[in-house]
C-alpha cells in the first residue's frame, strides 16, 4: 500500500497480487530462522509493511505472506470476521485489506455540521432546515437530523473515489461490494413522502449503475419511526470512479414550516465480497 505525503494509505491492486520475486538474491543474508518464529514477527508488523517488504526478502517469506493462513490469522487476532462465519472470503488477504479501510464515503452525513459537505439540489417551500432528534434510531446514536419543507428538497454529494484512496485498478480489478444506507422518518401528525437515489458514475460522470426505488408515502398521523433504506451494488463492471448520493423528500400537506421527510446517518461504504 503506497502512502501520499499527507500520510494517507492509498488502496492500490499491487497490494492484492502475486509478486515476482526479485529480491531472491537477498536470500542468502538471511538468518536460518524457523518460520513458525518468522510468521509471528510477520503478524506483529503492519500489514502493508508485510506486504510492500517483508514480502520480497525470500522466497518462503513470500509464501508465508501470500498464505492464506496467515491474513485469515491476522484477522483473528485483530477480530475482523465476516457476517456470515458459514462463507468465509475467497481472499483473506483482500477482505483484511478493505475491512480495516471500510468507512463512511459521505461527509457530514448526521446534520452536526449544518450543511457542510453537501449540495442543495432542490430548496423548496421553506428550504431544508436541521432540527434535534428526539426519536430513537436503532442501534445508533443521532443527535440531529435534515429536515425537508412543503415543497421538493433534495440534497447530494459526490464522491470522488481516486481521492478516497480507492484508484481505478483496483475498483476494476476487484470491483468490491458498495453498501449504501439512509435513515428517513416522517412527522407524525404531517402526510410526507421520501425518495433517494445513488449513481455509480464513470470518469465522465455517467451512470453505470443507479439505485432508485419507488418513492415512499407517509400518511397523517402515523407511528413517526426511523426507517432505513439499504443497498449493495454487487458485479457492476469496470469503469466506476464517482458515486453520486441524491435523497430528500416534502410533505404532501403543503403545511407552511418544516412538516416533511427527515433524513440522517446516510452512509456509502466500500465493502469485501464475502
Amino acid at each position: 500500500m503506497a502512502h501520499s505525503q499527507s500520510g494517507h494509505i492509498h488502496v492500490t491492486s499491487r497490494d492484492f497480487e502475486p509478486r515476482s520475486d526479485p529480491c531472491t538474491v537477498l536470500q542468502a543474508d538471511v538468518p536460518d530462522v524457523p518460520l513458525a518464529v518468522v510468521e509471528e514477527i510477520l503478524l506483529n508488523l503492519p500489514a502493508h509493511q508485510v506486504v510492500r517488504v517483508c514480502r520480497l526478502v525470500c522466497r518462503e517469506w513470500k509464501e508465508l505472506v501470500d498464505s492464506a493462513s496467515h491474513w485469515r490469522e491476522r484477522c483473528r487476532r485483530e477480530e475482523i470476521q465476516p457476517c456470515d462465519a458459514s462463507r468465509p472470503p475467497e481472499d483473506w488477504r483482500l477482505f483484511y485489506f478493505i475491512t480495516k479501510r471500510r468507512r463512511n464515503l459521505l461527509k457530514n452525513p448526521r446534520a452536526e455540521d449544518e450543511f457542510n459537505g453537501w449540495t442543495i439540489v432542490r430548496n423548496g417551500g421553506d428550504y431544508w432546515t436541521v432540527e434535534d432528534n428526539s426519536i430513537e434510531i436503532p442501534n445508533h446514536t443521532v443527535p440531529k437530523y435534515f429536515v425537508t419543507s412543503y415543497q421538493l428538497c433534495l440534497k447530494q454529494q459526490l464522491i470522488d473515489l481516486k481521492k478516497e484512496g480507492y484508484n481505478a485498478a483496483f475498483m476494476d480489478q476487484v470491483q468490491p461490494h458498495i453498501k449504501i444506507s439512509d435513515w428517513y422518518a416522517p412527522r407524525c401528525d404531517c402526510g410526507s413522502e421520501y425518495q433517494i437515489c445513488v449513481e455509480l458514475l464513470d470518469q465522465e460522470k455517467k451512470p453505470i449503475s443507479t439505485f432508485e426505488p419507488e418513492k415512499v408515502f407517509f400518511k397523517q398521523w402515523n407511528d413517526q419511526q426511523w426507517c432505513e433504506m439499504t443497498h449493495i451494488f454487487k458485479d457492476y463492471g469496470p469503469g466506476v470512479r464517482f458515486i453520486c448520493f441524491t435523497h430528500g423528500g416534502n410533505d404532501t400537506q403543503f403545511w407552511a414550516g418544516w412538516y416533511g421527510i427527515r433524513v440522517t446517518n446516510s452512509s456509502v461504504e466500500i465493502c469485501p465480497v464475502e
